[in-house]
């Protein structure tokens, strides 16, 4: 009986065992344990046989080719795939030369599956009548300057983009109104076999009859007369390296040549160094550009992240060093709201109080919402804003014009609350500028429209920290 029971321990109950041991290592060491009754999904790498391309009409395919994070002949996880897809339409969408994207698996045979990329190509030539109000924003050309239509440029605005079918563009810009303006710029992304290489080059001559002369009371000083009171002649050219999709490094040297009329110089002595009516320089910039976002424009999702370091002239008179860095973090909490934080910091050198190494707040992405109407100057600033995102409307119009790109358009609308955080530092504070040297404040809430080509216009209502409030019209991306 004894040698019974011990055949029978050994026959069945030890391999039972020996197994159930096993099946619980085989649950611990698996990355998504095996529950009683279910089926265990194996995460197979499938194989790219073809990517097959359409709708672009006139763009390169191996420019769209040059953003797809995929290649014939790659693996893929199949636990991957959908994301890998997703960031196809993504990167293609932010070269700015689609409306619209779509990338699917066309087809599978096996563990081997065939891309299809279907695009809809913008508009690529633009001859447009332009009309700009030359203030810092609209509220500003509206209030303070009682819309004065002597605060305008006019004229025509010729755009040609993707030239070749490189994502090439030509502008010609014939400027007239408040600045006379003639540019001239031609920008290619890449020229090189390795497709990362690539330059742009301009040249643009202006003249005005009013020039910014200074700050007082928060606010920019202007002087105007009939004559011309400055003139600008500028030519750059910048060589452009792109290593990865989401990597641009920017390296740019210029010649520059400014005059005022002597009349600048009665009013505000230290516009140029040493008292000078014109200057002549050479500078040089450096930019480091990251991006990994759903859409640039708009970003709902990623991060994005720019630094800049810039050196103005050879010689003490003109000499100015520059660095900034500007920061974009988009975080989903819903499926239909985010939050977006955004970080900005710059310092000069050296510090002295000449009127054009002094720009700070209010200048091209350096604003604070709720100080439209206000400047701040200073040799080093800082900024932190914050805003919450709510999408509260997302629809498609058809267009009431035939056409076979642009069918169909794409709004959405969010609503939004915000506050803003600032500093700016000056040496030599005007007693007037009361917002130098101090903390800045600004909250408010508002709505922004999305469309295609770019399109953001923002509603605000804002406050700030002088205890004023207003209703504010942008149009401008975030980034």
């Amino acid at each position: 009986m004894r040698l019974l029971r011990a055949i029978v321990f050994f026959l069945i109950i030890l391999p039972a065992a020996s197994l159930r041991a096993q099946d619980t290592r085989m649950n611990a060491d698996s990355a998504q344990p095996v529950m009683a009754g279910s089926i265990l999904k194996i995460n197979l790498p499938l194989i790219i046989g073809d990517i097959f391309l359409s709708g672009n009409t006139k763009t390169k395919n191996f420019i769209v080719s040059r953003e797809m994070p995929f290649s014939k002949g790659d693996r893929i996880m199949e636990g991957d795939l959908e994301k890998k897809l997703m960031l196809a339409r993504q990167q293609l969408i932010n070269t700015a030369l689609f409306v619209d994207v779509t990338v699917s698996v066309a087809s599978q045979k096996g563990n081997v599956i065939f891309i299809n990329v279907e695009m809809k190509e913008r508009w690529y030539l633009f001859p447009l009548p332009y009309f700009r109000l030359i203030d810092r924003n609209f509220n500003q050309w509206w209030v303070d300057q009682k819309r004065s239509l002597n605060r305008v440029n006019y004229g025509i605005k010729f755009i040609q983009n993707n030239v070749s079918g490189r994502n090439d563009n030509i502008d010609v810009w014939l400027i007239t109104g408040y600045t006379q303006q003639v540019t001239l710029r031609y920008h290619l992304p890449f020229f090189d076999k390795k497709l990362k290489s690539g330059f742009n080059i301009g040249i643009i001559y202006a003249t005005q009859k009013e020039l910014n002369y200074g700050t007082g009371h928060n606010k920019q000083l202007f002087f105007k007369q009939e004559d011309i009171v400055k003139k600008a002649l500028r030519f750059d050219i910048t060589y452009s390296f792109r290593p990865g999709v989401q990597q641009r490094h920017f390296f740019r040297v210029s010649y520059n040549n400014e005059q005022v009329a002597d009349t600048v110089l009665k009013i505000n002595p230290q516009y140029y160094p040493d008292n000078r009516s014109q200057v002549t320089y050479i500078d040089f910039g450096y930019q480091f550009k990251y991006y990994s976002v759903d859409y640039i424009s708009y970003p709902s999702k990623g991060f994005l992240f720019e630094g800049n370091l810039y050196k103005r002239g050879l010689d003490k008179t003109s000499n100015l060093w520059r660095a900034s860095v500007r920061a974009v973090y988009s975080i989903p909490l819903t499926a239909t709201s985010f939050l977006h934080l955004e970080g900005l910091a710059m310092v000069k050198s050296p510090f002295n109080n000449y009127f054009f190494n002094q720009r700070l707040f209010g200048y091209n992405y350096f604003q604070m919402r709720g100080l439209e109407y206000n400047v701040v100057d200073g040799v080093l600033g800082g900024s932190l804003k914050t805003t919450l995102h709510k999408q509260i409307a997302s629809f498609v119009i058809k267009n009431p014009f035939p056409s076979k790109t642009h069918d169909k358009i794409p709004f959405r609308i969010f609503l939004k609350a915000y506050g803003d955080l600032g500093y700016g530092y000056t040496q030599t504070p005007n007693i007037t500028n009361t917002l130098n040297n101090t903390l800045l404040r600004t909250w408010g809430f508002g709505m922004d429209i999305i469309s295609i080509y770019d399109f953001v216009f923002k509603i605000e209502y804002s406050f700030n920290q002088l205890g004023r409030d207003g209703l504010y019209l942008q149009s401008r991306n975030d980034f």
